[in-house]
């Protein structure tokens, strides 16, 4: 695809999950599948104007009960997605600044939980592969490491599966929004971005997220910051998440806020044009 080059090989698999969130027509403009060398037809942009401003704001389930806790076998290859083993098992990754992945199931873990691992649509800076989410079990350990008290929740089993759905679905529409900023650049990275690592920032609100709650607006409940690679130059976007009430079909209920940084004069460019845009239509 134009964002990753390792897309199909021509234009019969438009229908792809790769292609989700771009702007409409965008499929059909870019001829350069597999090569990234085709130039970018111009409608590209009238269609990234019209999607800033319309928007703009707004597999298997296999249980923990391997004595070495290891994930089903049909996903060993999505587990090299994730990196090498670690030495220490109090080392930090820092790409995704979390300790190595546990799949044991924890000692008083109430019900069994699901080991399976679903891939994301989102390259991996530095690899061929793509991203791959938490297994439910691996969800359910990090919430632990971080202080929650399960026998506090009316926490079914089902209910984890669902969390699991939403987190995915979380940041699949968080990449799918860069995306649209990113395709400013589809000429200087015709092979798109990929994303490089990843923290949350729930207690360092944004700038723009305290300006807002000093006009009467609620404050996120969560912030995340990407660092994405833009053909060798690494760019950073603020994510601001505010609940958007009722989980939908689909399992979205955030509103995502997503800019790149004020790291830069080229992502302060980026930002006042995309506001003229809006201001202007």
């Amino acid at each position: 695809t134009w964002y990753s080059c390792r897309g199909p090989d021509s234009l019969t698999d438009t229908g792809s999950q790769r292609w989700a969130g771009l702007p409409a027509g965008f499929v059909g403009a870019n001829a350069m599948l597999g090569s990234c060398r085709a130039p970018l037809a111009s409608s590209v942009f009238e269609q990234l104007h019209a999607e800033f401003v319309v928007r703009p704001l707004v597999k298997n389930h296999q249980t923990a009960e391997s004595a070495d806790c290891a994930g089903p076998a049909h996903q060993e290859k999505a587990y090299e997605y994730v990196g090498c083993p670690m030495k220490s098992k109090e080392a930090i990754d820092p790409s995704n600044m979390m300790p190595p992945p546990n799949q044991c199931p924890a000692p008083d873990q109430p019900f069994s939980l699901s080991l399976g691992r679903e891939e994301s649509t989102i390259p991996r800076a530095g690899t061929a592969n793509n991203w791959v989410y938490p297994s439910e079990q691996m969800f359910w350990n990090a919430m632990l490491r971080k202080g929650w008290k399960w026998k506090e929740d009316d926490l079914a089993q089902k209910d984890m599966e669902n969390i699991i759905k939403i987190h995915n679905q979380n940041n699949e529409q968080a990449w799918s929004e860069i995306l649209k900023w990113e395709a400013l650049h589809a000429k200087e990275c015709p092979c798109g971005p990929s994303l490089a690592r990843f923290g949350g920032k729930a207690k360092e609100f944004s700038p723009r997220a305290r300006i807002r709650s000093w006009m009467g607006y609620e404050l996120p409940f969560d912030r995340h910051d990407w660092v994405i690679n833009r053909c060798g130059k690494e760019v950073r976007y603020v994510i601001d998440y505010y609940d958007g009430g009722q989980v939908n079909e689909n399992y979205q209920f955030s509103i995502l806020d997503v800019r790149p940084a004020y790291d830069s004069m080229g992502a302060v460019w980026d930002r006042m044009k995309v506001a003229w845009w809006r201001w202007t239509s």
